[in-house]
C-alpha cells in the first residue's frame, strides 16, 4: 500500500534513513558544517556563507551578500577564507551550484569550472554545477 505524504517531515525521515545506511559505509561524524557571516555595526546581516566539509570535498551550499556589499571584495574574501578552512580540514575540491541569474561569472573568476548544466530549471532557466581544485 502506497501512502502519499508530501511533507517536510517525510523528507527529513528519508534523509535520516539514508544517513543511517551511509553510516554503515563511512564515518559521517567527519562531516562538519562550515559557515561565515558579516554583520554591520547594528548587527544586521550583510553576508552569509554556509556549507559543509566531508573527506576530500567542500560543498558550498549557500552564499549570499546584501546588494550594498556586492562588487567591493567582500564576497571574494569570504570565499577565499571558506576555501582556506576547507583545505585546513583536508579538502582537495569544492563543489557549488548556482542559477543562471546568480553568480556563475563570480565563481569562474575564482577558478571554478563548469561541470554540468541542468537545463530547463526550474522551467526555462539553468542551474550550473561547478567545481574547483583547492
Amino acid at each position: 500500500m502506497w501512502i502519499e505524504e508530501h511533507s517536510t517531515g517525510l523528507a527529513d525521515l528519508a534523509r535520516q534513513k539514508i544517513a543511517e545506511f551511509n553510516a554503515l559505509h563511512w564515518d559521517a561524524s567527519l562531516r562538519q558544517p562550515l559557515g561565515l557571516k558579516k554583520l554591520n555595526a547594528e548587527g544586521e546581516l550583510l553576508a552569509v556563507l554556509a556549507g559543509r566539509t566531508f573527506g576530500n570535498w567542500f560543498y558550498l551550499e549557500s552564499f549570499w551578500l546584501a546588494e550594498s556589499e556586492r562588487g567591493q571584495g567582500l564576497g571574494s574574501a569570504m570565499l577565499q577564507r571558506a576555501e582556506q578552512i576547507a583545505v585546513q580540514r583536508g579538502c582537495r575540491f569544492v563543489v557549488v551550484d548556482t542559477l543562471d541569474f546568480q553568480a556563475r561569472p563570480f565563481y569562474e573568476r575564482h577558478g571554478y569550472q563548469l561541470q554540468w548544466t541542468q537545463q530547463q530549471y526550474p522551467f526555462t532557466g539553468a542551474k550550473y554545477f561547478m567545481t574547483k581544485t583547492l
